[in-house]
């Protein structure tokens, strides 16, 4: 138990360091920022990189939202090296808060602040540890969705649990929209957590059995492959939204998918075709078909199935692709 203030005395703040890169993490950064508890002295995030066709030089979401805040901002490309270990020290953490970072963190690192180094993950852990949790909820197909709150340790999102919030699905859900609900709700649980976690008030807890692990998306992922029911193609578009997307692999020419929905199997049907029904358009799979709501010729725009159809015609029965076999190890 953490000793109070004493008597007709406030607490200092403590000092705190934020640990995070995406989009994910920046209200979570708010919320450490807004929290009157926490003193935030400084701020470590990826290093600019260069985006577009111009190479421009292009900072984090959370480095933008820092700089407007006049903290401290680290950068160092290997959060593991002697002089990023060096630059952390040198702002005397008492707390960290970790949130969309993209760097494993170094045990040097994690043993400075003497409340520990909190992480606000988007998943109901252990279920989906790793980098791409809400995706990894959304394909597999899960009831509920969720953050967790973890004291850190040496291993990817295995420490002990401090707190947990979980809500329902409904089985629409695109990864950007549900990535934000996370984020939102992942601020909000760490705003009421902060006090009674530095008060001693709470105890983290193993998280126990049923860990799966999650990897970062490549751009082959984006390909649909009609050898795989219609139902786990629908849930992989939903869960590509954004990037690294999806897309059919067709006879005519590649054609993006950016939303679809489930058809039951007519007679005949073999996996990998484009058939018209009515005035839409479907891929035969080998469960199912799925419909496709939402297509897009490469440079064009974002059309119905029944517009792609009124200029190309030829798509209504048009040969997919499979995906090619792995590589033998």
């Amino acid at each position: 138990m953490s000793p109070g203030p004493a008597p007709g005395r406030a607490a200092d703040p403590v000092r705190t360091v934020f640990f995070g890169s995406g989009a994910f993490a920046v209200p979570i950064f708010e919320a450490v920022v807004a929290h009157p508890a926490l003193e935030l002295v400084g701020v470590v995030t990826a290093p600019d990189r260069q985006a577009g066709r111009g190479k421009l030089l292009r900072p984090t979401p959370v480095a933008l939202q820092a700089r407007a805040t006049w903290t401290a901002l680290l950068q160092p490309a290997r959060l593991r090296d002697d002089d990023a270990i060096e630059q952390v020290a040198g702002l005397r953490p008492d707390l960290g808060v970790l949130a969309d970072y993209g760097q494993i963190v170094p045990p040097a690192i994690l043993a400075m602040p003497r409340h520990g180094m909190l992480n606000v993950h988007p998943s109901l852990l252990p279920r989906h540890r790793g980098a791409t949790p809400v995706p990894a909820t959304i394909t597999a197909g899960d009831e509920r969705a969720g953050v967790t709150i973890i004291r850190m340790d040496d291993g990817i999102d295995t420490g002990p649990i401090v707190a947990q919030e979980a809500w329902a699905l409904d089985g629409t859900e695109m990864a950007p929209s549900l990535e934000a609900r996370a984020a939102n709700a992942g601020a909000a649980l760490l705003a009421s957590t902060i006090g009674p976690w530095l008060a001693g008030e709470l105890e983290a807890r193993p998280q126990g059995d049923g860990a799966t692990l999650t990897r970062p998306f490549r751009r082959a992922d984006a390909r649909l492959d009609p050898a795989l029911p219609a139902r786990e193609l629908e849930r992989g578009i939903r869960a590509r939204a954004g990037w690294p997307g999806s897309y059919l692999e067709t006879s005519l020419g590649r054609l993006l998918v950016h939303a679809a929905s489930l058809a039951p199997a007519e007679t005949g049907d073999v996996p990998g075709r484009l058939r018209s029904g009515g005035r839409g358009l479907a891929l035969t799979t080998a469960e199912g078909r799925l419909r496709l709501d939402e297509v897009q010729l490469p440079g064009g725009r974002i059309v119905t199935a029944e517009q792609l159809l009124r200029g190309h015609p030829e798509y209504a029965d048009a040969e997919v692709g499979r995906q090619p076999a792995a590589a033998p190890a």
